[in-house]
């Protein structure tokens, strides 16, 4: 019975510390550390400029909600560009949640959510910032996560039961719902964590915490989606949180309960098969994923420790710790998200206190801290990057 109660009090823990209360009033200290003149200059043949957005997740009276823009230098380094409102409200606080954030496939459009007035924003992305072309309601109460697939948007309501709804994208940038889209999670108070569609955009994932679950909807080509077939992930009590796609169909998962991560593989009937089972991380609350663009190596960071814990993953989707340890990188308490560039070489991983962290993704899956910077509220939610 003792030890029954200490793997439920670990559980807890781990989940809270993804979820943890980190809203305060006002922006947090400047905090900004650079690569040398001559590393930033070697680094920056190696890709063109684009951009990271973080969502400020403020209430009302502290001016709502607004995505922080940050520009993204050829070597990788970030600078702070400003903010621009969504015209919803955030909830001031942590949203338990990956996915605040979407960047569609061509980079054109940026979508949020606006957990606090229950809708969502889509913007327009071009040379000169972002412009604001739609805001609709959610489909639900407290939107925490959504993806995007070509011109299909689904967010996930985590508020009373929670729910998936989904949405199609104009030419201009106009949100419209599709009629018979929104479909119930597996249950009512399932505390979800995160929705994507899978590589092809024919099934649409959502992990559960209280109820163990990995949830799949089919999508129809026109957007609408049935289900959920709820299926049990690797053990029981692991809590599955944050998730990304490799290349083929390879399906990882962190798992805050337990520290650790498994690796699954969606099959073309949907259902999800293990491939690794609870790959320990050894740090604490694993709860964001990340996954390179070439599929070899994936992330998680982990909210308890402080740290990113990378992996190789196989071509048969299996995983494996790049270091014994668990620890890639040390980057300081409080992680709530993670984003890598479009080419995959640069890695960003967001904190409760505001700052950014900037990291090369080496050869060999290894890490290089570029910088730190940020000057934002405690209440930031979400993390995209192009």
């Amino acid at each position: 019975m003792a030890q029954r109660i200490a793997l439920v009090a670990l559980a807890v823990a781990g989940v809270a510390a993804c979820s943890r209360d980190r809203g305060i009033t006002g922006p947090a200290a400047p905090l900004r550390r650079e690569l040398s003149a001559s590393a930033a200059s070697a680094a920056d043949a190696e890709d063109t400029p684009g951009a990271v957005y973080t969502l400020m997740n403020q209430v009302a009276a502290n001016g709502g909600n607004a995505v922080a823009i940050f520009q993204r230098s050829a070597a990788g380094t970030l600078t702070a560009a400003g903010t621009v409102a969504t015209g919803g409200t955030g909830t001031g606080s942590s949203l338990g949640s990956q996915g605040a954030l979407a960047l569609s496939d061509d980079g054109r459009w940026l979508f949020t959510v606006n957990a606090g007035s229950n809708d969502i924003s889509a913007f327009r992305v071009s040379p000169a910032g972002l412009s604001l072309t739609d805001r609709h309601l959610s489909g639900g109460t407290k939107p925490i996560s959504l993806t995007v697939h070509d011109n299909i948007v689904y967010v996930l309501n985590g508020g009373g039961s929670g729910n998936v709804s989904g949405f199609t994208v104009g030419s201009d940038g106009a949100l419209a719902p599709i009629p018979g889209s929104t479909r119930p999670l597996g249950g009512a108070a399932v505390d979800p964590a995160q929705v994507a569609f899978g590589p092809d955009g024919r099934w649409l994932v959502v992990t559960e915490k209280n109820t163990n679950s990995i949830d799949v909807y089919s999508v129809t080509p026109d957007g609408v989606a049935s289900g959920p077939t709820p299926q049990a992930p690797a053990g029981a009590g692991i809590k599955p949180f944050g998730f990304a796609f490799g290349l083929r169909n390879e399906l990882i998962v962190s798992e805050a309960a337990t520290g650790s991560a498994s690796s699954y593989t969606l099959g073309s009937s949907g259902r999800v098969t293990l491939v690794s089972g609870a790959v320990a991380t050894h740090q604490g609350a694993p709860c964001w994923v990340g996954v390179t663009k070439n599929g070899r190596f994936a992330y998680s960071a982990n909210a308890a420790s402080g740290t990113i814990s990378g992996f190789a993953v196989g071509t048969d989707g299996s995983l494996s710790l790049l270091d014994a340890s668990g620890v890639t990188a040390t980057v300081g308490p409080g992680n709530l998200d993670l984003a890598l560039s479009v080419n995959g070489r640069y890695l960003y991983q967001l904190r409760g206190s505001g700052p950014i962290t900037a990291l090369r993704v080496e050869s060999d899956g290894h890490l290089t801290t570029l910088g730190v910077v940020g000057n934002m509220p405690g209440s930031v939610a979400g993390l995209a990057a192009r």
